[in-house]
């Protein structure tokens, strides 16, 4: 469903469901399960395509909870989260938004880039983040309780804060914080071939490249080169994709629009690789 509210998913997750790849990084997953367990809100602040949303999908498949995501943007208003009156062919009904069928369903309700949705969101967020853990829907004249299974979390990038777009100190003290970043090579190396089924060298090769394309942020580039872009041009290069140009469509054009930086990136590509026609003869030896 893709509406005014943003990207919103709901999946049921059972015994069944495939269980997505994740490489723990440190004490995130134990930290998770406590907070669950004991009924706390967690925040993930980290970078974009550190693998946030796959953490807390993952948990939710481990902790077999429901799992809705909203991934919040400018115009995201606190209607948006929690529902309105929608006109129906004889007379006006009540439309539970994400929010408030995360209450309902106790599952666990994601909200991505928080610090995206416009600030009358965080009214909304703060009975539910402390010790009532209610709900009230004043149109509906409706005070939900939260039944144990529900759980809040957040996420945003600190690297894009600023005065206007920000989490206030008193909700950020809401919640249980969790800082995530990008791996370290090996771990980032095991993260690529358990993803995308790589042979080890190439993953390495991969892997120093983004390294080296990531000392450049705030120099030639705003953003870091993210282990999601990582994964996206091994899976090109995995199904035989010409991996030099794998990696200008998947590790640098999305970095940049000025194309001397995208020819001063491909340089260190290349740097990395070799030629096109000996990467190639390497992933493809006769």
């Amino acid at each position: 469903m893709v509406s005014k509210m943003g990207a919103l998913e709901h999946s049921k997750i059972n015994e069944k469901t495939e269980m997505p790849y994740y490489k723990p990084i440190g004490n995130e997953v134990e930290l998770f399960e406590r907070a669950f367990r004991h009924q706390l809100p967690v925040l993930i602040k980290g970078p974009t395509g550190c693998g946030k949303t796959r953490f807390v999908t993952y948990m939710a498949a481990q902790l077999n909870r429901p799992l809705y995501t909203v991934a919040c943007h400018d115009d995201l208003t606190a209607a948006d989260l929690v529902g309105r009156h929608l006109i129906g062919h004889e007379s006006t009904y009540w439309s539970d938004g994400p929010l408030t069928r995360a209450v309902r369903d106790g599952a666990i309700c994601y909200l991505d880039e928080v610090v995206e949705a416009r600030k009358d969101t965080t009214v909304v967020l703060h009975p539910l983040t402390d010790d009532r853990r209610i709900l009230p829907i004043e149109r509906t004249n409706e005070r939900l309780q939260a039944p144990p299974e529900f759980m809040l979390v957040v996420s945003y990038n600190p690297g894009y804060q600023n005065l206007l777009k920000g989490m206030k100190p008193s909700t950020r003290q809401r919640f249980v914080a969790l800082r995530f970043n990008y791996p370290t090579p090996s771990v980032e190396q095991e993260i690529l071939i358990g993803e995308t089924d790589i042979d080890e060298n190439l993953a390495q090769r991969l892997v120093n490249l983004t390294n080296a394309l990531r000392q450049l942020k705030d120099h030639d580039i705003e953003e870091a080169a993210s282990t999601r872009l990582l994964i996206y041009a091994a899976t090109l290069i995995k199904h035989g994709f010409d991996p030099v140009e794998a990696c200008r469509a998947a590790l640098v054009e999305p970095l940049t629009d000025d194309m001397e930086t995208v020819e001063a990136l491909m340089e260190v590509v290349l740097a990395t690789f070799g030629t096109r026609q000996q990467i190639t003869e390497k992933i493809n030896p006769k």
